[in-house]
This record gives C-alpha cells, sequence and structure tokens, in this order.
C-alpha cells in the first residue's frame, strides 16, 4: 500500500527508512511542542490548550503535505513567528492575542490566494540555481549553530557576540559526545545513526539530571482548546499597525519556508534540471493551509521546519516520512511528558551532524564565476549571523541582481527577480 501510495521503489527508498526518518524528523522538532506554548503563554495565552493546538497544527499541516505533496517535510508554528508574535505584536506594540491570531489567519488566507494563482511557486522557481544551492548551505550552517547554542557549547558574549561555553557541564558534554556517536556511526554506515544519537544522550542524561524523568501519569487526554479555538478579533482588521503586522508575518514566513523547501531539496536532490522544487505548489498549500487551520486552533503561523533535513539525512524521500512525523505528533497528544523529556543536549547533537549533511550542494555552485558564486557565499554567511532564513535570502538575491546588472549579464535576471529586489529594497524602509 506504502509502496503504491508513494512510489518507495521509485524513489529508491524503503517502508524502514521512511519510518525511521520521520522519527528522526520528529523527534529534532519535538520541542516545539514544549517551548511554542511557553512563548505564547507570554501573551496571555492558555498554556495548556496551546500545546493542543501547537501538536494539532503540526499534525494536520504535516499530514496535508504528506498525502498531497508527498514530500519529506514537516511543519509546525515557527519558531520566530511565535516570539514575534508574543514578544512584539502583544507585549511592545500592545495588542491583544486575539488581534495577533487575527493577523496570522488574514496571513494564510492570502497565502492560499498566492498559491492558487502560483504567485508563491513563481518566486521559489525564480531563484537562481547558485542560489539554490547556496540556501541548502546556508541552512546547514544556521541549523548546526542552533544546535551548538541549544547545547550551551556556544553561548552569547558581550564583548564577541558569541563564545564558548562552560565545556564541563553535564549539557556541553554529553552534546559532544553525543556529535562522536552519531558520527561515528554514520562513518559505520549504521541505519538510524541520529535517532540512535538522540535516544542515547537522552538516557544518558538521567543520572546527569540534563534529561528530567516526567511527572505524573506517561499518558491521557489532551488539554481542552477551548480558551483559545477561534478566538479572533476583527476590530482593528483596517489599520496601519494591521498592515505592518500583516506584512511582516508574510514576508518571515513566505522566505522561510521557501528556503527551507528548496533548501532541503537540493540536499535530497530532489530538484530537477532547472532546479525546480517536485509539488511545489501542493507544498506551498500545506503551508497555507496550515497556517489557517493553526490560527483558527489558536497558535502563531505554521511553517514548514528546517528539521525535516534530519530526516532527509536519514534517508527520507517521499510523504511517507512526514506522515511518520504526522503520526507521532498526534501520538504527543496522548504521551505529552514523554514527548517533551528529550534534552536540547540531545537534539543539538543530532541538528550539528544535520548541518554537515547539508553542505554538500555547495559543490554544485561554479566558483569560477563570480557573479554566482559571490551571491551564493552571502547568501550562506547571512543566515547565521541573521539568526534567519529569510535574511540570507534577501541578501543573497540583491547581490545576485546587482552584480548581474553592474556586469552587463542582464539576460540571467528574470523580470520576477526585479521585482522581489525593488520589493527588498522597500522592506528594509518599512
Amino acid at each position: 500500500m506504502f509502496n503504491k501510495l508513494f512510489k518507495l521503489t521509485d524513489n529508491k527508498t524503503s517502508v524502514r527508512t521512511e519510518i525511521v526518518a520521520g522519527i528522526t524528523t520528529f523527534m529534532t522538532m519535538a520541542y516545539i511542542l514544549a517551548v511554542n506554548p511557553q512563548i505564547l503563554s507570554v501573551a496571555g495565552m492558555d498554556k495548556n490548550a496551546l500545546f493542543t493546538a501547537t501538536a494539532l497544527s503540526a499534525m494536520f499541516a504535516t499530514l496535508i503535505m504528506a498525502l498531497i505533496a508527498k514530500l519529506p517535510f514537516a511543519l509546525a508554528p515557527g519558531m520566530g513567528l511565535n516570539a514575534f508574535f508574543a514578544y512584539t505584536v502583544v507585549t511592545a506594540m500592545g495588542y491583544s492575542w486575539q488581534f495577533a491570531l487575527t493577523a496570522v489567519f488574514i496571513e494564510g488566507i492570502i497565502f492560499i490566494i498566492l498559491t492558487i494563482f502560483n504567485i508563491r511557486e513563481l518566486i521559489v522557481n525564480a531563484i537562481p540555481l547558485s542560489i539554490k544551492h547556496a540556501i541548502s548551505a546556508g541552512i546547514g550552517l544556521f541549523i548546526a549553530f542552533i544546535g551548538l547554542q541549544n547545547a550551551g557549547v556556544i553561548v552569547s558574549s558581550e564583548s564577541s557576540l558569541v563564545k564558548l561555553g562552560n565545556m564541563g557541564s553535564p549539557s556541553v558534554l554529553l552534546s559532544l559526545g553525543g556529535i562522536v556517536l552519531i558520527a561515528v556511526l554514520l562513518a559505520m554506515k549504521v541505519k538510524g545513526a541520529l535517532l540512535i544519537g538522540i535516544f542515547a544522550v537522552t538516557l544518558a542524561g538521567l543520572p546527569l539530571s540534563v534529561t528530567h524523568m516526567p511527572k505524573g501519569h506517561l499518558a491521557g487526554m489532551p488539554p481542552t482548546l477551548a480558551p483559545i479555538f477561534l478566538k479572533f478579533d476583527f476590530s482593528s482588521v483596517f489599520t496601519l499597525d494591521m498592515l505592518i503586522v500583516l506584512f511582516t508575518f508574510l514576508f518571515v514566513d513566505m522566505f522561510d519556508t521557501v528556503g527551507t523547501l528548496v533548501g532541503v531539496s537540493s540536499k535530497a536532490g530532489m530538484l530537477d534540471e532547472e532546479g525546480r522544487v517536485p509539488r511545489v505548489k501542493q507544498a506551498l498549500f500545506a503551508d497555507s493551509l496550515g497556517t489557517t487551520l493553526g490560527a483558527m486552533l489558536g497558535t502563531s503561523t505554521v511553517t514548514t521546519y528546517v528539521e525535516s533535513a534530519s530526516g532527509v539525512a536519514e534517508g527520507g524521500k517521499t510523504g511517507l516520512t512526514s506522515l511518520t512525523t504526522a503520526v507521532l505528533f498526534l501520538a504527543a497528544l496522548f504521551f505529552a511528558p514523554l514527548f517533551t523529556m528529550v534534552p536540547p543536549a540531545a537534539t543539538a547533537s543530532a541538528l550539528v551532524l544535520v548541518g554537515f549533511f547539508m553542505m554538500s550542494p555547495i559543490l554544485n555552485i561554479n566558483f569560477e564565476d563570480f557573479t554566482e558564486a559571490i551571491p551564493a557565499f552571502i547568501t550562506i554567511i547571512i543566515m547565521p549571523l541573521t539568526y534567519s532564513i529569510a535574511e540570507g535570502i534577501v541578501f543573497g538575491m540583491l547581490s545576485y541582481v546587482l552584480l548581474k546588472l553592474l556586469t552587463g549579464k542582464i539576460r540571467d535576471i528574470s523580470w520576477v527577480m526585479i521585482i522581489l529586489a525593488i520589493l527588498f529594497v522597500l522592506k528594509f524602509f518599512i
């Protein structure tokens, strides 16, 4: 059944490989089940209801990705966008969380319309192939940086922005040990190396108090959605603040999603000869519908997760990978304490090695052509330094258009690229 539905043989994969990949993806992004409710509760929303909304929105959106787009990508409420929701729109600007949810809901509707008319697909296809390969490498550095931060290997510093953390702390030692373990397993070509590493570090963290056993029952009914379900406020829709908030949600979600789809597809070798993502329209529909449904359930913008790269690194190539992840999000509703006990040190080890895997498309960039290579380099370096996939794409594409124009290679620039470049410039002044 799975072979016929997801064409496993045609994609040179197996049920076992896809399921292991799906479990790995879930394990590297399960932290969102704990983190998203923590962040959004700052806005005054019910934390228990938020857990249910997070799990359900991730499950529904990932299920759409699995069954319609049939791609190995998982979705959930996006990090960064949830912080903007809670700390900027609600805390700083003083609006209610109902106002912010309304903005997310409208964003989802707009994205559905843009997807129907192929505008988002047009943008994805307009990105030059060299930039697409660079996006993969940039994401690799970005998620490796996130992993090292989560483990405490890298910490913030007033004098030098970042520095090494306490190398003697149990969390740091466990994460470094996890990196070594996974690297050895990968070198020995052991299947499921990332997943084995996550479980090993989780178990090793118990006696060191890095991993904490959940309190109370491990299973039970999920909390009710009632406090946040369909809680919209349309009274301030036609205001300048709503326009600004909506634009920010639209911009960040648009290019984070595009970057993740392109970057992970490049790594998986799924791009066609013209550098296009297969079934990208269906994938963008999953993102759009996920955001709309997520707002109705009571959570911030749902987006495609860069941690999907961990499943791809384990060999995931089809929708069976994302179907597995969706089923695990459903299971998490009833086993919340068990799934949230995995410590950051465990997922950090996997993320660092996934970052390594994501670097390989850089070999496809023509470094002899500076008008291709320099924008690619800028794309790669900006992502981890600004902590944003979207900003990496912006600077990469702007530099691409500028270099091509100044060197007389105007034919290499599409009209879509020129429009995007103008919009990017305007973004800096809005």
